[in-house]
This record gives C-alpha cells, structure tokens and sequence, in this order.
C-alpha cells in the first residue's frame, strides 16, 4: 500500500441528476449509433472512435459507454476471465483496507437501489480491484483507485470493467501505483511550468502562498471521480481521458488553474487560503472548454520542454536553499546588519524562472495531516 491511503476522504455524494436529452445530444448519439451498427462487429476504427470522445458531449451516454469503452482502452469483450468469489481473494494483505474504502464509497453508488443490489455492487468492486493487484504484485493498491473502478463498473459491468482497470493500471495509473508516491508527487510539478508560461502572475502568486500541489492529487489519483459532485461530469472526463494521451489530466488541471485565476488572485496569498479554495472544485466549471484548453496547452507545451523546465526549477531552488542554509551557519557578529543583497537576490528568484520545493513539503506535511486526522477519527476522537 502506497504512503497516501488516508490522504482521501469524506466522499462527497455524488448527484446522478437525470436531465432530458438535448438537441445536441441526440444528433451526435444518433450518428455515433449508426457508425457503430455500420462498422464490422461494432467496431469504430479507433482514429474516429477517439475524435468523438475527444469532441463536445464525448460519448453522450452510457448505453454507448458500455460498447465503446472498451474499446476505447483497447479491451477484447469477447476473451474475459471469469471473476473469482470474494472468498476466494480474502487472504490478500490488502483486503481488508479495500473492504474499508468500498464501504467509504457508498455515496459513489446511485441513491435509492435497493440493498441488496447495492451489496453485490460493493462485493464486485472489491472483487474487480483485488484481482487487479493480485495479478500485478508490483502494483500497489492507493486509497482513491477504487473511485476510478467503481465509475467503470457502474458503466460497464464487472467482468469488463475488470478488464479496463486492468489495463489501465499497467499504463495510465501504473506511476500512481508505485511503492510510493514520489513519481507522482513529481509528475504533479508539471502543472507549474504550463501555468507558469500561460500566466506568470497567477504562477507567482502560487508559489507565494506555499500551497504545493496537494490540493490537485486526488484530482489526479481518481480522474477528478472522487472530487466532482455530478455523475455526468465524471464520465464525461473519463472519455477525454481513455482517448487521450496517459498525462492528460495534468493539462486538465492546468487549466482549470488558468481558468480559476481570477479567483485564486482575489484570495489572500497564504497556504491555508488558497489550498482551501483550489481542493473544492466548484459545481458549474464549463469543462466542455476546459477540456479543449487542455488539449491546446498539450499540443503547444511537450512533455520533454515541461520536464526540462521542472529540472532547472528544481536545480535553482536547491541552490538557494543551500546558500540560506550556509547563511544561517555563518557566524555574525551582534551588529551585524541583515544581509539585504541575499533578501533581494532571494526575491529575485521567486519569478517564473524558479519552482519552490515547498510543493514537496507541503505534500508531506499535508499527508502528515490527514494521516494524523483520520487516525484519531478512527479512535473517535473529534
């Protein structure tokens, strides 16, 4: 298990609000469902399936999910494994810690299915996610990957979502699923340099405040399916994201921050403030747009130009911290003046040109917090 389990909690209810099919909405499900009854065995040629995903509305629902997603994630539905009974996986170590967050996600599940639909449903989620790290022992299990399975399983069914998940996890969430989190608590950093070219301000101002990158790794972790409070919304993205490129939702978030800039600049500039405001992702966020900044923000800035940049941030804040520590052992003499030329060379880094590594500070001591929070709940202690 990584070193983030207990980083997610209290699951907002997720509203599964049914909402009359729109002009819009019925003339691209139409032409999608009549590509799929003229493509052979219902196979869009992936060039094609991928553009419609991509595009306004994606797959517009989930009838057309089922069919399509696997294809999507380049799952064969025809050569699935039977799925094992739950007595069967209950000897793994991580049973009992993926029972514990099943039983968390229950405002994940449609309101009002009747209890004993809503048990198997739990019983096949824990199936689905068991069979996944039993079969991949170099996988380690996080809190916040069952919010992605259980999205799939309510669209696809048990043994196809499996299946999904399986592939998935080998590829887009394989970094996530490491013995710790340090590469994704790196890959995070990438945010930075897009935002920092797009918007200089809005970077520095970020970096003022300390907040780090915590706010966005359950965005990351789940597809953004933990934090959104509409069901429509979540597999929306889960369309842009099986038809795009595996860092995706690094741009996503991206540009949901270039987005939200307004609002972060009006907040006052400490970590508590801003971290406040980012972790909640407000209701009516237009993602149809947002979905197409980020694949512009994809297509101008290449993964290697971010990670050079995210080098030499890295490399220019180290050498700072280096130069304050050797300051603060230097001996000074009681009157001695503070050293006014560092002060000012020490600002003058703080522009677009560096990245602070309180981003990997705040992340621990952000995890520090919520692991030390949920700690005294499960003692019941308030």
């Amino acid at each position: 298990m990584t070193n983030v389990d207990e980083i997610i909690i209290d699951l907002p209810p997720l509203s599964f609000e049914k909402c009359p099919e729109s002009d819009d909405e019925r003339n691209k499900r139409l032409a999608i469902e009549k590509l799929i009854a003229d493509s052979p065995e219902n196979h869009i040629p992936i060039e094609e399936l991928r553009k419609l995903a991509l595009s306004d509305l994606g797959l517009v629902n989930d009838d057309l999910r089922r069919i399509l997603w696997p294809q999507l994630a380049g799952v064969d539905v025809t050569s699935l494994e039977r799925a094992p009974t739950l007595d069967e996986l209950q000897t793994h170590p991580e049973y009992n810690q993926v029972v514990l967050d099943v039983n968390r996600s229950l405002k994940r599940f449609p309101p009002g299915i009747p209890y004993e639909q809503r048990i198997a449903l739990q019983d096949q989620l824990t199936v689905l996610i068991l069979r996944v790290i039993k079969k991949y022992p170099n996988l380690r299990y996080y809190q916040g990957y069952h919010d992605v399975a259980v999205t799939f399983l309510l669209v696809a069914g048990e043994e196809v979502a499996y299946a999904i998940m399986e592939e998935l996890s080998t590829t887009h969430f394989s970094e996530c699923m490491q013995e710790t989190m340090e590469a994704t608590q790196r890959r995070l950093m990438f945010i930075w340099p897009v935002v920092l070219y797009e918007q200089p301000e809005l970077f520095q101002f970020l970096q003022r405040s300390s907040v780090g990158t915590l706010f966005a790794l359950p965005w990351y972790l789940t597809w953004f399916g933990h934090s959104l409070n509409s069901y429509k919304a979540v597999v929306r993205l889960y369309d842009y994201f099986l038809a795009s490129p595996i860092y995706s939702p690094i741009f996503v978030t991206a540009a949901i921050l270039l987005f939200r800039s307004q609002a972060i600049l009006s907040e006052d500039c400490d970590m508590a403030s801003v971290h406040c405001l980012l972790s909640k992702l407000p209701d009516d966020l237009p993602f149809e747009d947002l979905l197409k900044t980020s694949s512009k923000l994809y297509e101008k800035y290449s993964l290697t130009v971010i990670e050079k940049k995210v080098e030499e941030l890295i490399k220019l804040e180290k050498e700072q911290r280096l130069l304050e520590e050797r300051h603060r052992l230097r001996p000074r003499s009681a009157s001695s003046k503070p050293n006014y030329k560092l002060s000012k060379w020490f600002l003058n880094i703080l522009t677009p040109k560096s990245l602070m590594m309180t981003t990997a500070v705040s992340i621990v001591v952000g995890i520090c917090a919520y692991y030390y929070k949920n700690q005294y709940l499960a003692a019941g202690i308030s």
